[in-house]
């Protein structure tokens, strides 16, 4: 099982966005849904390493937190409630989101395995930075391919040629982060095995 701990970076200095995070993310397939647990800091609880990957780098795209993922068994059953859940993985995703607060991709990976968590922390960092580098023209034409689009789609919908598609799609790492996306995820599933 994977726990989400997502911290809101510089918080007394902004804006409160927990409840616009909330309302966007609440149509997601997961054990536990998102919930704030303190002022600035939400959690979920996730039984999907593809879905924990795909929230982590959503998260790290919007600039604004800190993701702490916590790899291992919880107590069940699980509440109701996502915040009054415990267990190692409640643990881990709290030590893993301290350690993200001054982690290169501001995301963290803790579990009872320190080498399977370090090793999925390491690939999820990497993709985490490769996204967090991605310029706004990047961004969008890699959403485009998110969505399914082709190339040829993505140029239409965007305004550009297929070619600056492609550029742009090659400036943003878009076949590494995918290779990178699947590498995260077998190891946050080893992780948890």
């Amino acid at each position: 099982m994977f726990v989400l701990t997502v911290d809101q970076r510089g918080s007394r200095r902004d804006v409160d966005r927990v409840a616009p995070l909330l309302a966007e993310l609440g149509t997601r397939d997961l054990v536990r849904p998102f919930q704030r647990t303190a002022g600035d800091e939400i959690q979920a609880v996730v039984d999907d390493p593809a879905t924990v990957v795909d929230l982590a780098l959503d998260l790290v795209g919007r600039e604004h937190w800190s993701i702490g993922i916590g790899v291992g068994p919880v107590e069940e059953p699980l509440p109701a409630e996502t915040r009054a859940g415990r267990g190692p993985a409640f643990e881990s995703a709290r030590a893993a989101v301290d350690r993200a607060k001054t982690a290169p991709g501001r995301v963290a990976v803790d579990g009872p395995d320190p080498d399977s968590a370090a090793d999925a922390d390491t690939a999820l960092t990497l993709v985490a930075v490769l996204v967090a580098r991605r310029t706004e023209e990047g961004c969008e034409a890699v959403e485009q391919m998110r969505h399914g689009a082709t190339q040829t789609d993505a140029a239409r919908a965007l305004g550009i040629s297929k070619q600056a598609v492609s550029q742009r799609l090659s400036t943003a790492g878009w076949h590494v982060e995918t290779a990178g996306r699947r590498l995260a995820e077998r190891l946050l599933r080893k992780a948890d095995s």
